[in-house]
């Protein structure tokens, strides 16, 4: 049975409302149990259980010290393309954004990864629009090659492919795979994608599992938070999690926990999801989910990031771009606009074209991200708050 299966069946709105409705000693009752249910970590993120903040991030400290020590993963996201086929309300890739649009070669590719490689990096996170035209398996598969032997951690966050494409992936050099589902509800997720494949809701569920099967040995899982109620998704990613570890099991798990950013096309959030619920979020993960790595990216403010590593977090991006040629300027010769999936002629000097400060491209990223900082200013962050920042956890040569 897949999780679609599974999470089909289970009693969603049932565990919202008792989150909603649970009070203070039933939330204690639960964060006593050495390991807990659906119902119980509803329970960890109910209204009461924000009342009990405080101690719940006690717990959540003392679980992950136990089970990471003090040690922060650092990673880069390095994005190839923002060409998209998929019509996403809430993405500046979206296929019919009026944007400017880049596909990095194979040797621009190596350009911005030797970047980031200089600020010290070794775990990359290749990411692209799904487009089959510009992101062919076969562009996927020459990128990974043309890295694996400088960098020993690859992972793709990538358009959804059956099991048989991914294995050149991970035969390349490939070892993990992050897919957001971005929301688990399957009404609003119908009402977010209006074209492209990405409209398939059980498709796309399934993706983790058949890139399990294909051989990636790191998964990644989560919502985007800010499209359906926060605590339905939170229930609905900790089922999946849940499933996977089951099911999944000789691959390590990692669950993201990204809020809605502005990017092109001004979408605005359905939900509002607080940073008092973030954190109370974190901790309910880590009581759940002692195992499991949390993951905060550069979405969020650099003051709340500082404050969400001590409850939990394991993995962290920093100094990052969300637009192809970000760190170096690559393919920026390139660079073309698009209206409603064509490409137009832009007037000469015309204000798209113009440099734009403290921008190495003009191509236009996936978000606007929130914490600034530069990689090193966030690894010096973390040494004063007495961590270890990690830039490589394992080398290539153990997967040759």
């Amino acid at each position: 049975m897949s999780f679609v299966a599974e999470f089909n069946s289970l009693p969603l709105e049932s565990l919202v409302k008792r989150s909603q409705s649970a009070g203070v000693q039933a939330v204690r009752e639960s964060m006593a149990k050495t390991k807990l249910s659906l119902a119980d970590f509803a329970h960890l993120i109910s209204p009461a259980g924000g009342e009990l903040l405080e101690h719940m991030g006690r717990r959540s400290h003392a679980a992950t010290q136990q089970r990471f020590g003090k040690v922060i993963r650092l990673f880069a996201p390095l994005y190839l393309s923002n060409e998209c086929v998929n019509n996403c309300k809430y993405c500046g890739f979206s296929r019919d954004n009026s944007i400017l649009r880049v596909t990095l070669s194979l040797d621009e590719v190596k350009q911005e990864a030797d970047a980031l490689r200089g600020q010290g990096f070794r775990n990359l996170l290749l990411v692209a629009g799904e487009h089959p035209k510009f992101v062919s398996n076969n562009y996927l598969r020459d990128c990974i090659a043309v890295l694996h032997r400088d960098w020993p951690g690859i992972s793709l966050e990538v358009g959804p492919m059956e099991a048989a494409d991914y294995r050149p992936l991970v035969e390349a050099g490939a070892d993990g795979l992050v897919v957001y589902q971005e929301t688990y509800d399957r009404k609003v997720y119908a009402d977010m994608h209006t074209a492209g494949p990405k409209r398939n809701f059980d498709w796309r569920l399934e993706t983790p599992e058949r890139g399990y099967a294909a051989g990636f040995r790191r998964l990644g899982i989560s919502p985007l938070y800010g499209l359906a109620d926060w605590r339905y998704e939170a229930i609905s990613v900790a089922a999946h999690a849940d499933y996977l570890l089951r099911n999944c099991w000789k691959a390590q798990l990692t669950i993201s926990l990204p809020r809605l950013r502005p990017c092109a096309g001004e979408f605005q959030p359905l939900t509002h999801m607080s940073d008092r619920d973030l954190a109370q979020l974190v901790c309910a993960l880590r009581l759940m989910f002692p195992d499991i790595g949390l993951v905060l990216s550069t979405r969020e403010p650099a003051k709340l990031r500082d404050g969400l590593i001590p409850l939990g977090v394991t993995m962290m991006s920093a100094g990052s771009h969300t637009e192809p040629g970000g760190y170096t300027g690559a393919g920026k010769e390139k660079i073309h606009h698009t209206e409603r999936g064509r490409i137009v002629e832009l007037a000469s000097g015309a204000s798209e074209w113009a440099p734009q400060q403290n921008r190495a491209t003009n191509a236009t990223g996936q978000f606007n991200i929130a914490d600034e900082r530069s990689s090193q200013e966030v690894a010096e962050l973390i040494r004063r708050l007495g961590y270890e920042p990690v830039w490589k956890d394992w080398d290539a040569a153990l997967t040759a």
